[in-house]
């Protein structure tokens, strides 16, 4: 869809109680929930839940999303036995004969409770220092196991799916095929809870436990809020948590994870990529271990020679040593998958690190503090070849952020617009590798959805 495509969508206005997640609300919650100024929850609140609602969009262009629903409101309805939401011009998508969808209903809550949590609890009660490596981590900690992800009973099996939100028919029925193969090995599933790849795999997932008479598979969602809007999450995400930003919901992957399996995708999918491999360069973490695997059907092989080529030429051959590549073997994934999380588990018991979060893994503040993409912060990029590995990595992965930003973002798109495309500088000798990585996925319509009209939203200059 594209903005001539524009009609005013069907909605529906409710109240719905509680489920799931947040039956209670204090006084000072609600007030921040209503409260649309600086340091009001209300702005984010609503731009989160309408995502969610909207889960059967077409469109990854958030401010469409926003345009198209500009009446959309929920408020906070105080009642003598706890609260309601007042719902208004909601995505009738998200309603069976006017009823809201029980799963969808869940999600919502979850919204709910990661909002107040992260606003009330992270950023404004001084028991975090944001600035600080291992404060950060914890705050990560925190917000997983307030969201009841983590889960003290459970041996490692979470395996996370990446991959890009716009892939074609073919790719995502391999994604599919790989979820199946992974819900027969009793694997449970995490993935960005958006569609395409995202999807597949739990899709895939849910047939396998079912056939395992599985009747507790885990189907995890991790978003965060710039991103949800144009990767609504998908239906069949039964876990859903929101954290602060894409540093804190990627150090929350390789935290509560324990394997993870790449498909084809675009820009997001390599930033994605380069924070993994950043982290496992860094040289305190030579002794951990994480089953890592590149897959995609046999029509995506060129793309992963590409992501190869472009790794080896920035990074050099050592980062290759965290990955595998297998190319159109569903079967042979999951095996991989299932015998590293054996590794996984096998490890975190000799080092006593916990199954349910990876506490050993150095993270450092390169990859968690928070990137703003902004012309001057996208020009002042240090992308040299003379860079420790972890250290470039850290800084390409920037670049990536921000290229993703500048895609489907209220905040990117609408720098582009003001000022033009972003500029990425750097030495001839990783320009050139990024600039060919770039190409071939604006031929390959791996920007957007709506990728045929997609206009570059940066510049390489070396």
């Amino acid at each position: 869809m594209n903005r001539t495509d524009f009609k005013e969508p069907t909605t529906v206005d409710v109240q719905v109680s509680p489920k799931g997640s947040l039956e209670m609300l204090s006084q000072v919650e609600v007030g921040k929930l209503r409260d649309a100024g600086h340091g009001g929850l209300y702005d984010l609140f609503r731009r989160c839940s309408l995502a969610v609602l909207n889960c059967g969009s077409h469109t990854d262009d958030a401010a469409l999303i926003y345009e198209q629903y500009r009446d959309y409101d929920i408020q906070i309805v105080q009642r003598t036995r706890g609260f309601k939401l007042k719902i208004s011009n909601a995505p009738s998508s998200a309603f069976v004969d006017g009823e809201m969808i029980r799963g969808i209903k869940e999600l919502l809550f979850s919204v709910l409770r990661d909002v107040v949590y992260v606003g009330t609890e992270i950023e404004d009660s001084g028991k975090f220092n944001l600035q600080d490596t291992e404060s950060i981590t914890n705050a990560v900690f925190h917000i997983l196991r307030n969201a009841r992800i983590l889960d003290t009973r459970l041996s490692p099996n979470l395996v996370v799916c990446w991959g890009g939100h716009s892939i074609d028919r073919a790719e995502y029925n391999y994604t599919k095929k790989v979820g199946y193969e992974l819900g027969l090995r009793s694997l449970n599933v995490c993935t960005g809870c958006g569609p395409g790849a995202m999807k597949g795999p739990m899709k895939g997932a849910t047939i396998g436990h079912s056939k395992q008479r599985i009747r507790n598979g885990r189907y995890l969602g991790v978003t965060e809020p710039g991103i949800i809007a144009a990767e609504s999450p998908n239906p069949i995400v039964n876990h859903l948590v929101i954290m602060p930003d894409i540093e804190k919901r990627l150090e929350a992957f390789v935290r509560a994870g324990h394997g993870i399996v790449v498909f084809p995708g675009g820009v997001g999918t390599a930033e994605e990529i380069l924070f993994l491999l950043g982290v496992f360069l860094h040289p305190d973490n030579h002794e951990q271990y994480f089953p890592l695997v590149f897959t995609g059907p046999e029509q995506s092989a060129d793309y992963f020679r590409q992501i190869d080529e472009f790794i080896v030429q920035s990074l050099g051959k050592q980062a290759r040593e965290f990955y595998r590549i297998i190319i159109d073997d569903p079967a042979a994934v999951a095996r991989e998958m299932s015998q590293g999380v054996e590794r996984v588990r096998a490890l975190r018991r000799r080092s006593g690190d916990a199954f349910y979060f990876n506490w050993l893994l150095k993270v450092e503040r390169d990859f968690q503090a928070p990137f703003m993409p902004s012309h001057e912060n996208m020009r002042e990029l240090n992308l040299r070849k003379d860079m420790e590995p972890h250290l470039l990595a850290a800084n390409l992965r920037r670049a990536f952020s921000g290229i993703v930003a500048a895609n489907v973002k209220v905040e990117g798109i609408n720098a582009i617009k003001e000022h033009g495309p972003f500029e990425i500088r750097g030495e001839r000798a990783v320009m050139e590798p990024l600039d060919r990585l770039l190409r071939a996925f604006v031929s390959q319509n791996r920007m957007k959805l709506a990728g045929s009209d997609y206009k570059p939203t940066y510049r390489i200059v070396s």
